[in-house]
């Protein structure tokens, strides 16, 4: 993976310290055109990775990327699903299945229905599962995805569940289909790592909020540095400025100073807090 992954939430108006801020960036953000601008100005700097939800929007984003692939030959996507709301939205409107085929490939979306149909007919959850996988990637037809992660709104309510053969279901689906690596978002890595490993997943890649506060960090501060230190995971970063309560130099010193943590995801609207962003982290990581 790469050092410095650009992610979405500024795009759909998430702050988690700000309701202010949140409501204007969603307004910023109204047309696709001002994503790819942000998105065109993270790639100038050198990003090349961009982290997303499986947003409706992110489709129109995922098309301009298809039509001008020659302007960015090594751009890739991190899809991170489901988007819960989309779901739920369309399941109001179409019932289940309807929602489901309104999110399957053109190509295949027969005999996908019929699948699906056979799958809830034997509660056949794995089946379930390829479906839904599939009309999430639907999108990102044709891009590069080396990576796709379970949101952690389903990882934590499946680790809360105990329903732990859920993430191999998971990983097994988007390397055989998609010939990905799985990735799992969430709010607990301490306690994912230890379901993951008795699952025999072997250094599976974990995205958690890691900053020098514990902001939303279950699980604890020891356990998480613990975690840094061990090299039993591939550790994503995210909210590594605890939603602006750190300075940046203050907040990356921490994260780069563990080896162990392999990536940084962050979020920014303008290309100068990109470019101060990215060249903090390289010089940083280099010491």
């Amino acid at each position: 993976m790469n050092r410095v992954i650009f992610g979405d939430n500024q795009f759909f108006g998430v702050n988690h310290m700000s309701e202010e801020k949140a409501r204007a960036q969603a307004v910023r953000f109204q047309s696709n055109a001002a994503v790819i601008e942000v998105l065109d100005d993270a790639y100038s700097e050198g990003i090349t990775t961009f982290m997303c939800t499986t947003h409706e929007r992110i489709a129109e984003v995922c098309d301009y990327f298809r039509a001008n692939g020659e302007r960015y030959p090594d751009f890739e996507f991190y899809p991170c699903m489901p988007y819960a709301h989309k779901y739920a939205n369309a399941a109001a409107e179409l019932g289940l299945l309807g929602a489901v085929r309104s999110f399957l490939p053109e190509g295949d979306r027969l005999g996908a229905l019929m699948r699906g149909g056979m799958s809830m007919a034997r509660k056949d959850i794995e089946g379930l599962a390829d479906l839904l996988i599939d009309a999430e990637m639907k999108m990102f037809h044709g891009l590069r995805t080396p990576v796709i992660f379970l949101q952690n709104v389903a990882t934590d309510f499946l680790l809360g569940l105990g329903f732990d053969e859920a993430f191999r279901m998971f990983a097994t689906s988007v390397q055989s289909r998609f010939g990905a690596e799985p990735g799992f978002i969430t709010m607990n890595a301490p306690l994912l790592l230890r379901r993951l490993t008795k699952l025999g997943m072997v250094n599976p890649i974990i995205c958690a909020n890691i900053n020098k506060v514990g902001f939303r960090m279950c699980g604890g501060m020891d356990a998480y540095e613990g975690l840094f230190t061990e090299g039993r995971c591939r550790l994503i970063a995210m909210s590594v400025f605890a939603s602006g309560a750190l300075p940046p130099r203050e907040a990356l010193e921490y994260v780069c100073r563990y080896p162990g943590i392999e990536s940084i995801v962050f979020g920014a609207s303008s290309r100068r807090n990109i470019a101060q962003t990215k060249k903090l982290i390289d010089e940083l990581s280099a010491r």
